[in-house]
């Protein structure tokens, strides 16, 4: 039968091609299918992720002090500036738009030498419920998805190590209070502090079980990543004081120095409560809120002492005196006509002040336990930030 061997000569090869190949693909599919191998706990580039609002998205992140020279670089304070004029997308990137105003400075961009990712998801103006999953009734804000739910992403492509969380603040009110305290100066000469106390003492019970939500939503989203509680930490931080005690005070209390050359228009007694009250009081209630939820907590009350807006022991930028790390005032005053930029970058830790709490995560990112106070060192630099051990 010559034509039945002639056939199985030829076809008997192809045979074997045919399932050759065939065992081929089948060991290429599922590696075409995976596609490359998921990033998350213990892989991918590892990252730090600072969340919440202006405190740590980086406002104010324009400014190397505070000057009254309202044209061109005002003393080379604004980062702004570009020679011919002003584009603050040059500190905020594309969020100098939305007003969400992450700056190139921010807490996060500043704790260099800590991980391979330094991520800012926060934005200015935000509350807890921005940053809640969608899901569990969390809300957009400047057209951005929920914090938690970025998270999501951000857990995924990459092994994150430590999430830093400033939140609170604007679920308390503090841009009203800040707003009445100026005008009870500028306008009534009336005290703040006592109906102010009033307002927080009442709502401070609720943005704290909010706080606490917050924690938990991130807490969600890292476990449906897959990270266990001890892969990665979260750092919940308090707030500094942007003002000083009364008593370093460099303007005296009385005529319009503190208005319209300081830009600090506080009573003394309103001043000593916002330092020694009120700031404290958050501190305090968000430690037990960390404590409840297991994250680490820093402290940052005491962040700007001596280098707040007015402080004695800081000085305004001048053409003969210029910005400094060292002499320079580390907060945004109020600018409350807008001759310099908005209004929103007021009472916030301005670039130096920014560059001063990236070196208080760094510190802290290296402390896997414990919760510690941030400081500063009087006369020195933003790298004399150091830590210490709350009991």
């Amino acid at each position: 039968m010559p034509g039945f061997r002639t056939t199985s000569r030829t076809s008997r090869p192809r045979r074997l091609a045919r399932l050759a190949g065939l065992a081929l693909t089948a060991l290429l599919l599922p590696l075409t299918l995976a596609g490359p191998a998921a990033a998350g706990p213990g892989s991918g580039p590892t990252a730090i992720v600072s969340m919440g609002d202006s405190y740590i998205s980086g406002e104010a992140g324009r400014w190397r002090g505070n000057s009254l020279t309202n044209s061109g670089s005002r003393d080379a304070t604004d980062r702004a500036w570009t020679g011919t004029t002003y584009n603050p997308a040059l500190v905020y990137g594309e969020t100098a738009a939305n007003g969400c105003h992450r700056s190139d400075s921010a807490e996060v961009r500043s704790a260099t030498g800590t991980a391979q990712a330094l991520i800012n998801i926060a934005c200015s103006g935000a509350t807890t419920h921005n940053v809640f999953r969608a899901a569990n009734g969390g809300q957009s804000f400047k057209g951005e998805a929920p914090q938690a739910d970025q998270l999501a992403a951000i857990a995924a492509s990459h092994d994150v190590k430590v999430i830093a969380l400033s939140i609170g603040g604007n679920d308390l009110g503090f841009a009203s209070i800040i707003e009445k305290c100026a005008t009870d100066y500028i306008v009534w000469y009336s005290y703040c502090h006592d109906d102010q106390q009033a307002l927080v003492d009442s709502r401070i019970d609720t943005v704290m079980r909010d706080v606490a939500k917050a924690v938990d939503e991130i807490r969600a989203v890292m476990s449906a990543a897959g990270y266990t509680t001890t892969s990665y930490r979260i750092v919940l931080q308090s707030y500094p004081s942007p003002i000083p005690r009364g008593s370093e005070n460099r303007y005296a209390e009385s005529g319009w120095s503190r208005v319209n050359t300081g830009g600090c228009p506080f009573w003394n007694k309103d001043s000593d409560w916002a330092r020694d009250s009120l700031v404290p009081q958050l501190a305090g209630r968000l430690r037990a809120v960390a404590a409840a939820k297991g994250a680490q907590f820093m402290d940052l009350r005491d962040m700007l002492q001596g280098r707040e807006v007015c402080a004695t022991a800081s000085r305004l930028v001048t053409a003969a005196l210029p910005p400094s790390a060292t002499t320079s005032e580390w907060a945004r005053w109020i600018d409350s006509n807008e001759t310099q930029g908005p209004v929103q970058e007021s009472m916030h830790p301005n670039y130096y002040g920014q560059l001063a709490q990236g070196r208080c995560l760094a510190l802290i990112h290296a402390k896997p336990t414990g919760d510690h106070s941030c400081r500063n060192t009087a006369g020195s630099g933003t790298s004399g930030m150091y830590l210490v051990p709350l009991t």
